[in-house]
């Protein structure tokens, strides 16, 4: 039987780099994948493959373009789904091979198969019908999600998908009807909308998206719904019909949607399931959750867990950094907690991102703020981009001049919101913003620009987020 220092079930995020840690701090290490490649869901199912075909949509429907150039620039006439699928695989491709070498050059051992705990130190591997044995000192458990399951909704993975199976679909819809209106279901119903496909989003929550800025969601809808995206809010699902055509989804209030393809977008579990947790007496919650302390140890301390299968904040890049400090703290490596600023990106059509506290929150608290607002359209880099919509929020503390809050909504609002990431983490105030010279012409400009907007308003001068202030 073989003996490792430090087993990772799971080679997604937090599990690479949980094992590459270990690896660099001298362990021997073994990462456990229950699939035939490395990577996990955010390799095989969920953040790059969705990435990548929202990138090939817009890119090839032209749909960046059509405020330039019109409605006909598309790159390419009767769009299919291997159209898209082509860029996908050659960047699935190239992310494994470099994911591969990655785990080779830090001599960290791969078995594929799945893995189960036989007692507290000991995994039972079954590989094609083929069962093995191993032990480690540190287990670090980084399994993922699965889509959760209703009732309700039959996936049958031709006119039924999940998020899971979407990539299976091998006609581009016409129509589409997403159950749930979180992240996944929103990027997807702006992605296929992109593609010239009406989409019904349904969602029993009165609101979407609770968590980020009311005035970036108020925008966001409102170009959601130029693009043919119809929203069912505060709607309960009653049941989903499939039929040869398509699917139907019933809603309480009575409203029956037929649609060519039914996205089923609601929730994850924990792919605990089949771990053989109940041997070694570690719970789950109801969703299939495991809960960690401050260093990312379960109940039993060398055990941990990193990554969604640990709840909020479910990001992979926070994943990254709990799979690295959860790896030094088991080697008894020093740590500090990661900065608890974190970015959000959402890849909706158009994007959005955010970094600190909304208005609401901050309302809330009872917190004094002003806010400073720069669109798009008034600098110069929006104009080429043609970008008519962007625009960058940001909350400023009236009393130290403190930045609260930046929230954006536009192209690039994923990579423009370190800006503010970093300006907040590093204790930066209005002042900073005010005085700092940034390329031109460029959106970065933005940051700028709603720093004079918040300025003018904080001394009373006449506000205006004109890029010529």
């Amino acid at each position: 039987m073989d003996s490792y220092d430090i087993a990772v079930i799971g080679t997604g995020p937090g599990g690479q780099r949980a094992a590459i840690q270990a690896a660099k701090l001298g362990a021997s290490v073994v990462a456990i994948e229950m699939r035939s490649s490395v990577g996990g869901a955010a390799i095989h199912a969920g953040t790059i493959p969705s990435k990548t075909l929202r990138e090939a949509a817009l890119y090839l429907t032209g749909f960046r373009q059509r405020v330039l150039y019109g409605a006909n620039s598309a790159v390419k006439a009767n769009l299919t789904f291997d159209d898209l699928t082509f860029r996908l695989d050659s960047v699935l491709d190239r992310e494994l091979s470099v994911m591969q070498d990655q785990l080779r050059r830090n001599n960290v051992e791969v078995i594929f198969g799945n893995a189960s705990f036989s007692d507290e130190h000991t995994l039972r591997i079954l590989t094609d019908g083929v069962v093995q044995e191993i032990t480690a000192e540190k287990i670090v458990l980084a399994p993922g999600t699965v889509p959760a399951k209703s009732e309700k909704v039959p996936i049958n993975g031709k006119t039924t998908v999940d998020a899971d199976s979407i990539f299976d679909v091998s006609v581009i819809p016409k129509t589409l009807t997403v159950i749930g209106a979180g992240i996944i279901g929103v990027e997807y119903g702006g992605i296929f909308a992109a593609m010239g496909a009406r989409v019904n989003i349904v969602d029993r929550r009165p609101d979407f998206l609770e968590f980020v800025d009311r005035g970036i969601i108020e925008a966001l809808q409102h170009h959601m719904r130029e693009s043919g995206v119809e929203f069912y809010l505060g709607e309960d699902l009653v049941e989903v019909s499939s039929h040869g055509s398509g699917a139907t989804a019933y809603l309480a209030s009575g409203i029956r949607l037929e649609s060519d393809l039914l996205l089923y977008t609601i929730g994850r579990t924990g792919a605990t399931a089949g771990l053989g947790l109940e041997n070694i007496g570690l719970e789950v919650d109801d969703r299939g959750r495991l809960s960690v302390d401050e260093s990312y140890r379960t109940a039993i301390t060398h055990i941990y867990a990193v990554g969604d299968v640990i709840g909020f904040p479910s990001l992979a890049a926070s994943a990254i950094e709990q799979g690295r400090l959860a790896a030094r703290h088991a080697l008894g490596a020093s740590i500090d907690e990661f900065d608890a600023l974190l970015p959000y990106g959402i890849y909706s059509v158009p994007e959005i991102s955010m970094v600190g506290s909304t208005a609401e929150q901050l309302e809330l608290d009872g917190v004094p703020f002003v806010t400073g607002i720069a669109r798009y359209a008034e600098t110069a880099r929006g104009q080429i981009l043609g970008d008519r919509y962007g625009h960058l929020r940001m909350y400023v503390h009236s009393e130290n001049k403190s930045i609260l809050g930046v929230h954006i909504i536009g192209e690039n609002a994923t990579e423009l919101i370190h800006i503010g990431q970093a300006v907040m983490s590093l204790n930066g105030t209005l002042d900073y913003l005010v005085n700092t010279v940034f390329n031109y012409p460029t959106l970065a400009e933005c940051y700028k620009t709603a720093a004079l907007d918040a300025f003018n308003r904080l001394t009373g001068a006449p506000s205006s987020s004109s890029a010529h202030q």
